[in-house]
């Protein structure tokens, strides 16, 4: 499961308020699980001779990220690329292996071992080869530079000086400003690493022959990216290559100026055509095999049920679980799954612990569509809940609704919600399909807002149409180009 600057800024506080409501009242999070993992969808990853930390890590990598995008196509661009950048480092004799994680979250990263991670929405995002060889050669100089190791000690260190200000001062205030300076330490260090490995990264890209500002243009789209979906979406918690990395307008400065030692613009390889051709096809947004969201309508398929939010909200189905956040950021939702013993009622499940402050009189235990339900209240110091669970088959669906005003009328609206949750119809089931990219040749007469109005998304077509095809606001259309748009 999966505006303007001062909206967008206004819902991350929203979003990180309610995160940390949640993290008071859930008592015991151990049982939290996520709809993908319920269903055990998530693919086999491919063999590989990796240490059991490795391994471990690996696997998890795989449950956060949706598992492996299985595209030969696209396999073969990324590992053709990889290596011909491992050709020009420093290091060609280090050995990477590649995987395309099934995520619409933009992002890659990389284990000290030399495994390599991209999703298939940073290689949507990209609009040529040497964009996307920026981000791979950047995670490459992580390894290179050994910075993994570099941050492993930095984090013991920092884990030691807390045992020490845990276990020897006694002045709080003090134990404070020991950690605090400790984190501090390990996050500026991390900056450091980030700029360093953008050196190594351009250095590279330009060695292999590729444009060398493919890296600055490709901050800069993953830029728009984020404020794009920050101002239209509940996107806060899905943790991009943004949020894991410094400040973007220091970075393109400084990618900039590294790509002017090696060429001025417009020199280097971009293939464009071809890297578009490649990507022709390919799933855009959250796969249905993993549930999705359309606008405040959430389905499944292969769990077979579907459910629609409050009015107002916008959803959003992350690893964890579905999130959804209202319009104005004072209400919001969370769906997960737990499991509940088949012989422990509902009601007694939602009064056994797992969230604090639910109000033991406002238990009520009902039916939807026929499954088995309950719901209770909750407060906290500034939200206020409305709690269901729901057995559907084997596994229990929770419900988290969030209110920072829990009026009748909102109140009533959490209901009219969980009375919409139902199982699907075969014919919905098989009607359900991914949206995906369409490369298309601009026309004569095409414009911005004309393809832009062909774009399958819920969501500010003009800006998503200008953001997946590296367009800045002022940005036109030329006759013969190749423009990606999403279809269904």
């Amino acid at each position: 499961m999966r505006g303007a600057k001062t909206n967008r800024i206004a819902k991350a506080v929203t979003l990180r308020a309610l995160a940390c409501a949640l993290a008071v009242l859930l008592a015991g999070c151990a049982d939290l699980g996520g709809i993908r993992h319920a269903a055990n969808l998530r693919p086999k990853p491919p063999p590989v001779e990796i240490s059991h930390a490795a391994q471990r890590e690996h696997q998890r990598i795989l449950a956060s990220y949706g598992g492996v995008y299985h595209s030969a196509r696209l396999q073969k661009v990324v590992e053709k690329t990889v290596a011909r950048l491992v050709a020009a480092s420093q290091r060609p004799d280090l050995k990477y292996r590649v995987t395309i994680l099934n995520s619409p979250a933009i992002n890659a990263f990389a284990l000290p071992n030399g495994q390599l991670y991209v999703t298939r929405g940073l290689i949507a995002l990209a609009n040529d080869e040497a964009e996307l060889a920026s981000v791979l050669a950047h995670e490459m100089g992580h390894v290179i530079a050994r910075h993994a190791a570099i941050r492993e000690d930095q984090a013991r260190q920092a884990a030691l000086v807390s045992h020490v200000v845990s276990d020897v001062l006694s002045d709080p205030q003090d134990g404070a400003l020991a950690l605090a300076k400790s984190k501090l330490a390990l996050a500026s260090f991390s900056r450091a690493q980030e700029f360093e490995a953008d050196g190594i990264g351009v250095t590279i890209s330009a060695h292999a022959g590729f444009d060398p500002y493919g890296a600055s243009r490709m901050l800069g789209d993953m830029q728009r990216n984020a404020d794009l979906t920050a101002g239209n979406r509940n996107d806060a918690h899905m943790v991009d290559f943004l949020s894991n990395h410094p400040s973007t307008p220091a970075r393109i400065r400084n990618t900039l100026a590294i790509a002017r030692r090696f060429s001025s613009p417009g020199s280097g390889e971009r293939d464009k055509t071809r890297y578009l051709g490649d990507l022709d096809g390919m799933v855009y947004g959250d796969d249905p095999s993993e549930g999705f969201a359309r606008g405040r309508r959430f389905l499944h398929s292969k769990l077979g049920f579907t459910f629609l939010a409050p009015p107002g909200f916008t959803l959003d189905n992350t690893a964890q679980a579905v999130l959804g956040l209202k319009q104005g950021g004072d209400e919001a939702m969370r769906l997960d799954v737990v499991s509940v013993p088949a012989g422990q009622s509902l009601g007694n499940y939602l009064n056994s612990g797992w969230m604090e402050n639910v109000d033991t009189q406002s238990v009520e235990e009902f039916n939807v569509s026929g499954f088995p339900a309950a719901t209770a209240t909750a407060s906290g110091k500034e939200w206020s809940f409305r709690l269901f669970a729901v057995r559907f088959g084997s596994d229990v669906y929770r419900f988290i609704f969030a209110a920072k005003k829990m009026t009748p009328d909102v109140d009533r609206s959490f209901r009219d919600s969980i009375g919409t949750f139902r199982r699907m119809s075969l014919a919905e089931s098989k009607q359900v399909r991914p949206l995906r990219l369409k490369i298309v040749t601009v026309g004569p007469n095409d414009t911005v807002q004309e393809l832009a109005r062909r774009m399958a998304v819920t969501d500010d077509k003009l800006g998503r149409f200008r953001v997946i095809n590296g367009l800045g606001p002022h940005d036109q259309l030329k006759p013969g180009s190749k423009m990606k748009i999403v279809v269904e």
